[in-house]
């Protein structure tokens, strides 16, 4: 029997699996389990108070958002009070009028409003709601008449325009 080299011995551990080492700072399984759901319930809880602020926070901008185009607005009122302080005479009355919806009309403007033109114009259901038809020689679709003028807001409808809508005349057709 041959005897082993210095770099031939094997040692009696190598053939058998090492068991992992257990760390000293590891902490018992329960323990762990305990600290990563009280950790989840404060997170929770710190979501849960996020979320009411960014409400509360979200209600309140709505709030006051309002009184900036209210304070644009008072302007208005102040010329509808003129006006109506001249009631007994029809000419600055008219004129008070005039000055009372330019005013208004402006100020709508300047905070993204502005009116949808459809008279003359080819009906588009997108911008135009028919409340009537009338017998036309001109052709089909064409808007006649703005029986309530429709407006946008910014880049959407707020109000649609109602309007009459011709259709070709039947004899009108038929002579075609």
């Amino acid at each position: 029997m041959e005897t082993p080299k210095k770099g031939d011995e094997k040692s009696h551990d190598e053939g058998l699996e090492k068991e992992p080492k257990k760390s000293k700072d590891k902490k018992p399984d329960k323990e762990k389990i305990e600290e990563l759901t009280d950790d989840l319930q404060r997170l929770q809880a710190e979501f849960e108070n996020y979320r009411k602020r960014i409400e509360r926070e979200k209600e309140e901008f709505a709030k006051y958002a309002k009184a900036e185009v209210i304070a644009k607005l008072l302007h208005v009122l102040d010329t509808f009070e003129i006006a109506l302080k001249s009631t007994k005479d029809t000419e600055k009355f008219t004129k008070g009028m005039e000055m009372v919806y330019a005013q208004f009309l402006s100020a709508l403007e300047a905070e993204g409003l502005r009116p949808i033109h459809a008279a003359g114009k080819q009906f588009d259901h997108n911008l135009h709601e028919v409340m009537l038809k009338q017998k036309s020689d001109r052709e089909d679709g064409i808007v006649i008449e703005e029986l309530q003028k429709g407006y946008m807001f910014k880049d959407r409808v707020l109000r649609y325009a109602k309007v009459k809508v011709s259709e070709k005349d039947e004899a009108n057709k038929e002579g075609q």
